[in-house]
């Protein structure tokens, strides 16, 4: 037998050394260091290449040749929430990785999405956190017909693996890839080198097989998904699950696709019976109410448009430095849109609280919501109400001028979609076509003065005084 060999890995990021130190040298913790034994291997896998994997090396021409005549066909799961931030489906031979905080739902959404395509295809839902005993009550919550799912509740990593070869399922769901243990190693489950080694192997077997691979993963405090960074860049695509525990509804992002657009958005609600697609987001993120200090923007989420309420409110501070709080905005965005305020509207905000927040729990970071961000706080410090129906899309610069942004076509057609009547956009935007077609009233202005001139509906020395 080979001689063991031993390293010393970084927990936080996997680093490696030869040697031990008190603090990592990669990523700087303390005491995160351990040293790990390794043995050799069995080559799991067979050393053969897969037919239908294009010859290596290869001229360009025929490349493109082989590409042209290479269908790339898709799994649906069944939810077109699901489907959308995937890109259209699960493609074969993929590696899909869901992280979310504990109890958010993920394996309510993998458990839904295996049964529903366990309908026509072969579908193995590998738990290794629970019981058999526990995804059967959860799946007779959730479901009321019969299902050809097959369910495995397993750690060890060599069973799984005989398993995925012996049944060749269209889909495997591992939940979660911290459980998994590989005996050829002498690390305990959840650790940097069982995490890293437990992807490689599946990697390769989805790949031979053409099986598309779902791993759950865990969250740390601090809101990133455990294990190394490196199980990042294994994955085709990295998905997480958000959502407020206070609120129902639930939002799937994609961080990462290889097969589709990046930041993607799908909206799903928790109901008692499991988790239900929301086929018009805009409805949870709008009240309807009017009132001061709430405007109304149209977010881009991927390749779809988000009409989103911004609630601000501006307060007089009892103490000597006022408080700046936004949920769903960044800080630093917001005392920059206050500078600006009070640079270019002569608006004594510095003697006041601000507090924004976006409402549905939505975390907006495109540069498009800096009008409705910058109407709201004017609109609570005023105690004026904007029109209802009117929405507000525009970049704010550092001179008080309004900026184009992207998208604004399609934005303008979902606010005339749900029944909006006005919109205040940037001038020269390049949009005289689009705005003859549309039913909506677009007011262009130049500056921030002259957009809530137009969007609070008066004249500019009330504004200004």
């Amino acid at each position: 037998m080979a001689r063991p060999t031993s390293v010393y890995i970084c927990q936080s990021c996997g680093a490696q050394t030869r040697q031990f130190f008190g603090r990592c040298p990669s990523c700087g913790d303390w005491n995160s260091i351990i040293e790990q034994s390794f043995s050799s291997r069995e080559q799991r896998l067979s050393p053969q290449k897969n037919s239908s994997e294009l010859p290596s090396p290869r001229r360009s021409e025929e490349i493109a040749s082989y590409i042209e005549n290479k269908e790339l066909k898709r799994l649906e799961t069944g939810y077109k929430e699901l489907d959308r931030v995937l890109g259209g489906g699960l493609v074969p031979g993929s590696l899909v990785l869901v992280g979310g905080n504990p109890g958010i739902g993920k394996s309510t959404l993998l458990l839904q999405a295996a049964t529903s395509m366990a309908q026509k295809r072969s579908v193995l839902y590998v738990s290794a956190e629970e019981s058999a005993q526990q995804v059967k009550l959860r799946w007779q919550r959730l479901h009321s017909t019969k299902s050809n799912l097959r369910l495995l509740a397993e750690t060890d990593l060599d069973f799984i693996l005989e398993e995925i070869e012996a049944l060749k399922p269209s889909l495997a769901i591992i939940d979660s890839i911290q459980a998994l243990h590989d005996a050829n190693l002498s690390s305990t489950p959840g650790s940097v080198a069982q995490v890293r080694e437990c992807s490689a192997i599946l990697q390769r077997l989805a790949k031979k097989q053409g099986t598309a691979l779902m791993l759950v993963g865990h969250v740390t405090k601090e809101g990133m998904l455990a294990g190394p960074k490196v199980l990042e860049h294994l994955v085709d695509a990295v998905l997480t699950f958000e959502g407020d525990r206070f609120a129902s509804h639930r939002l799937l992002r994609a961080v990462k696709n290889r097969y589709g657009a990046t930041h993607e958005l799908g909206v799903f609600e928790m109901r008692g019976k499991g988790l239900f697609e929301i086929t018009n987001p805009s409805e949870i993120f709008l009240s309807g109410e009017s009132a001061s200090g709430v405007a109304t923007i149209v977010a881009y989420e991927g390749t779809r448009s988000f009409v989103v309420e911004m609630q601000g409110l501006v307060s007089a501070t009892t103490y000597s430095s006022p408080r700046r709080t936004a949920t769903g905005v960044g800080n630093n965005r917001l005392h920059q849109i206050i500078a600006v305020i009070e640079k270019h509207m002569s608006l004594g905000l510095s003697r006041y609280d601000c507090y924004l927040a976006v409402a549905g729990g939505l975390e907006v970071e495109e540069p498009a919501a800096d009008l409705g961000i910058a109407a709201a706080l004017v609109s609570s410090y005023k105690n004026l109400v904007i029109p209802s129906r009117t929405v507000l899309i525009g970049e704010l610069g550092l001179g008080g001028q309004l900026r184009s942004v992207t998208q604004l076509e399609q934005r303008l057609q979902e606010a005339t979609r749900l029944g909006f009547e006005r919109a205040v956009i940037p001038k020269n935007s390049g949009l005289a076509s689009c705005i003859s077609k549309t039913s909506l009233k677009v007011l262009e202005a130049s500056s921030i003065t002259e957009a809530l001139v137009m969007a609070l509906d008066i004249d500019r020395e009330l504004i200004n005084s």
